[in-house]
């Protein structure tokens, strides 16, 4: 059964997902700074095999779009944070549409899902130490039930996507 269309969009706006799908040069470029993200434009033209302006444009194109972003990454362990705890929410009452507003207030939630399941959100949260846990808890536990738990390891850390091939869209 196909999703209303107002659903699809509504779903596509809040991914991000282009509207149109990737040509074989654009996942060329996308392929090159997933690669090395560092990447002149110079160079990458060379890669590519295009003008350094024509790429400046698809580059373009790609931010504009947002299929392309940019961020620096800093180690949370550089910057004191020794703890990583996956914490789940399971609301009662309003507390629904309060938790991502509260989420978004905490610097120390670097990441919030809104998921299926028995719990409704999944945040990503960073501690110095185990003492910052419970008033970061505190703040959520008036609006649901909260499950923690603390990382270990990340035998697979964040990486990127392979890129499709051609024929590849988004629907």
């Amino acid at each position: 059964m196909e999703m209303p269309s107002k659903q699809r969009d509504f779903v596509r706006q809040a991914f991000e997902i282009p509207d149109a799908p990737l040509d074989i040069v654009d996942r060329r470029i996308v392929a090159e700074l997933q690669a090395a993200p560092r990447l002149r434009i110079a160079e990458l033209s060379r890669r590519i095999g295009l003008s350094g302006p024509a790429v400046a444009d698809r580059l373009r194109r790609l931010e504009d779009s947002g299929t392309l972003s940019y961020r620096a990454e800093v180690s949370p362990r550089a910057l004191g944070y020794t703890m990583c705890a996956i914490v789940r929410i399971s609301p009662a009452g309003g507390g629904l549409r309060l938790i991502p507003g509260i989420a978004r207030e905490v610097p120390n939630v670097t990441e919030c899902y809104r998921i299926t399941g028995e719990d409704c959100y999944f945040m990503k949260v960073w501690l110095h130490s185990i003492e910052d846990l419970e008033p970061i808890l505190d703040l959520f536990t008036p609006h649901g039930r909260t499950t923690t738990s603390i990382v270990h390891s990340a035998p697979v850390p964040p990486r990127p996507l392979p890129i499709p091939g051609p024929g590849w869209t988004t629907r």
